[in-house]
């Protein structure tokens, strides 16, 4: 079944949505909604441009979710996640977890191994990356010696993030903090770069979401290196000089730039209804992503 938007869940209060998500608090036995813990939905929505188009992408929210579990499990020796059960209503079964509620770090911790998408655009206005001088001559898809930590502020939807220097994460967080969240961002990216590549995809960057318990402690939460979260590039494709073929949802990026959209991206109008040969290919790059990564059939 194909999900859009938040529904009735007996024994839940809807609380928020996102982009692609839905949160729930289960209700105490008074019904009144819990304080501790979230029942986090991954729906079928699908974003471009700071638009939630119209049409959704069958089976996303269930392979962003069951991704997700499994890299969670590839990532416990690092930090803890905050991933409580998978025990879930029939309704959202396999798109949805129960997980603690935090206090979110408002800052978007980004790393890169590679150079493309919005790094790719700062840097060749400006030769920098969220304030990191990078050697000349760069290019889409240039390798980095090690990977980067770029950070961005947490915009509100429909404004775009904006590149952080690394001094304003220190200023919001505490330098303590901003050295953890710098560590951690990386070190998620090299060992999941570690264990995709030896399956054939280079992880170009990824965007992690940290929350904080209440006894201080920093937990890995909402998605984590997945294909909306991050760039996912067929090894075998890769190199420098041209845009990258890719695990996502670049089908509808291409096509709704395209002449066949009939949609002007300046135009303030919100994007048309996708196609359904756009569909079909872009939830394939899900699945086959999936697949890929785990080893594990999908459905």
């Amino acid at each position: 079944m194909t999900s859009t938007g938040p529904m009735e869940l007996p024994g839940y209060a809807h609380v928020y949505s996102g982009k692609v998500r839905d949160l729930y608090a289960p209700l105490d036995d008074a019904g009144s909604p819990r304080d501790d813990r979230v029942l986090l939905v991954a729906s079928d929505r699908i974003s471009a441009f700071d638009y939630i188009l119209s049409t959704p992408i069958p089976d996303k929210g269930a392979v962003l979710t069951q991704l997700s579990l499994w890299w969670f499990e590839q990532l416990e020796s690092l930090l803890p996640n905050h991933v409580v059960s998978t025990d879930v209503p029939d309704a959202v079964s396999g798109r949805a977890v129960l997980v603690e509620r935090l206090d979110m770090v408002p800052v978007e911790c980004v790393a890169r191994a590679y150079l493309t998408g919005g790094g790719l655009a700062e840097y060749e206005a400006t030769g920098t990356v969220s304030g990191l001088q990078l050697p000349p001559g760069l290019v889409d898809g240039s390798q980095f010696a090690e990977p980067l930590f770029t950070p961005s502020t947490k915009a509100p939807f429909g404004e775009h993030d904006q590149p952080m220097p690394y001094a304003d994460v220190v200023a919001e967080v505490g330098a303590e903090r901003a050295g953890q969240l710098r560590e951690l961002t990386v070190r998620i990216l090299e060992r999941g770069h570690e264990i995709a590549a030896s399956r054939g995809i280079l992880i170009a960057d990824t965007k992690v979401e940290f929350g904080v318990r209440p006894d201080g402690q920093l937990v890995l939460a909402d998605e984590v290196l997945t294909p909306d979260s991050s760039r996912f590039w067929p090894a075998a494709d890769w190199a420098p000089g041209k845009r990258q073929a890719s695990y996502d949802k670049q089908f509808v990026r291409d096509w709704l730039t395209s002449a066949e959209s009939g949609w002007d991206r300046a135009s303030g109008e919100e994007p048309p209804a996708l196609p359904d040969a756009v569909v079909e290919q872009t939830r394939a790059k899900y699945v086959e992503a999936y697949e890929a990564l785990t080893g594990r059939a999908f459905g």
